[in-house]
């Protein structure tokens, strides 16, 4: 028999649901995340990162890369984000 998984009053979807077993990241953050997201935001913020990452051709070998994401994550779960798509984001103009 399986064990109950632990929930949270999700504060992207606004729901008691299930909870991500894990911290996605190891920092204040992460803790959050743990504490106030659910499994089911998370997986809609994976998705939605995908198009960003994606479309705006991201970096991902760069360290600004990934704190413009952790920005972005943090917005699209706990602030505004995750209303306005990807065509919004003005990637950095790289020169050739």
């Amino acid at each position: 028999m399986r064990a109950m998984s632990r929930t949270v009053k999700c504060a992207k979807l606004g729901e008691v649901l299930p909870a991500l077993p894990y911290k996605p990241f190891n920092d204040a953050l992460g803790q959050r995340i743990f504490d106030s997201i659910s499994a089911e935001a998370w997986r809609l913020w994976i998705e939605h990162s995908k198009k960003f990452v994606n479309e705006s051709r991201m970096d991902l070998t760069l360290k600004k890369t990934h704190e413009s994401l952790k920005e972005m994550c943090e917005d699209f779960l706990f602030g505004s984000g995750g209303t306005a798509g990807p065509k919004d984001f003005v990637p950095e103009t790289h020169k050739h």
